[in-house]
């Protein structure tokens, strides 16, 4: 369970002094409390773990984005180093070759022929990979293999 893996971190990061990792677990442990509270009325599932921590990340990789674009590189790197942490929780990325892979095997499955088909595929595609794969990558490659 996510909750005892991040406090069992937050234990080892406040003995190890690392303030940056400390921040960051404890912004996700906040989170988990805050769907804890949210009047669900269930207990956390792997899949919603997963969501959250797909969100976070989103956010760190967004926020890179515009503070590079600001050219402010010192919150940047704090916010990639951030993001790596988060990452560690994911299950592994897929590369682009085996997004490809899963992408023409739906395409097949769904007889996806045109680019305007593009939704039919994503859908049925993140279904299957979310979390495991940005959705930008899915999205990119999906449209390539259709010709859009």
């Amino acid at each position: 369970m996510l909750s005892e893996i991040i406090t069992e971190q937050m234990k080892a990061a406040m003995k190890s002094g690392d303030k940056l990792r400390l921040e960051t677990i404890r912004s996700i442990r906040a989170l988990i409390l805050e769907f804890e509270k949210s009047g669900v009325g269930r207990a956390m599932t792997e899949e919603d773990e997963q969501k959250l921590l797909i969100s976070a990340a989103k956010k760190r990789k967004d926020s890179v984005e515009q503070y590079r674009a600001a050219n402010r590189e010192d919150l940047a790197s704090k916010e990639e180093a951030e993001l790596a942490i988060i990452q560690e929780f994911l299950p592994k990325q897929m590369d682009e070759s085996e997004v490809e892979a899963v992408v023409k095997a739906i395409i097949e499955q769904v007889g996806a022929k045109t680019p305007q088909e593009v939704g039919k595929v994503m859908g049925a595609a993140m279904k299957e990979l979310r979390g495991k794969a940005d959705g930008t990558l899915v999205q990119t490659v999906a449209k390539r293999l259709l010709g859009a």
